[in-house]
C-alpha cells in the first residue's frame, strides 16, 4: 500500500473534526452581536419650569443595560436661549450628572450608557443665560 492511500483516509477522518472547531469558533461572536438587540427601549417625556440660576432633575429607572438618551424637545418663549443638560445617578433626593453639555439648545441629546438595573436622573438647569422670565423645558429620556 502506498503512501498516498494511507492519507486520504486520515484526511477524509480529520475535515469534520476541522470544520466543527471553525463553527464553534465563530458561535460566540454572533451570540455576542445579538444579545444588546434585544434590549426593549422606554422613552419617558418630562417637562417643568426652568427659573434663573436654577435647575430641574427628572428620576427615572433604567432596567437593565444599554444606552439612555436624552434630548431637549421644547423651550419656550424662547428656543434660541442656552441651557445646560446633564444624565447621572440618582440619589434618591439628588442628581450626580455623569454626563454633561452646558452649551445646549432645543433639539441637542446627550448619550450615556449602564450596565445594569439603576436609578437614574437627567437634569436641565440654566448655565447663566436665563434672564428673569422663566423658560418651560420639556425633555424625552430614551433608556432600557
Amino acid at each position: 500500500m502506498s503512501l498516498r492511500h494511507t492519507l486520504i483516509p486520515i484526511l477524509l477522518i480529520a475535515l469534520p473534526a476541522i470544520s466543527n472547531c471553525g463553527s464553534s469558533a465563530t458561535s460566540p461572536s454572533t451570540t455576542a452581536t445579538t444579545a444588546p438587540t434585544s434590549t426593549t427601549l422606554s422613552t419617558e417625556s418630562f417637562s417643568g419650569t426652568l427659573n434663573k440660576n436654577g435647575g430641574i432633575s427628572f428620576p427615572f429607572t433604567a432596567n437593565g443595560a444599554g444606552t439612555v438618551t436624552a434630548t431637549i424637545k421644547s423651550v419656550s418663549p424662547d428656543s434660541t436661549i442656552v441651557i445646560g443638560i446633564s444624565l447621572g445617578s440618582w440619589s434618591g433626593s439628588a442628581c450626580s450628572w455623569a454626563v454633561a453639555n452646558d452649551i445646549s439648545l432645543q433639539g441637542t441629546s446627550i448619550t450615556g450608557t449602564t450596565t445594569a438595573t439603576t436609578n437614574l436622573c437627567v437634569r436641565i438647569y440654566d448655565v447663566g443665560k436665563l434672564g428673569d422670565t422663566p423658560l418651560a423645558v420639556a425633555v424625552d429620556v430614551s433608556h432600557p
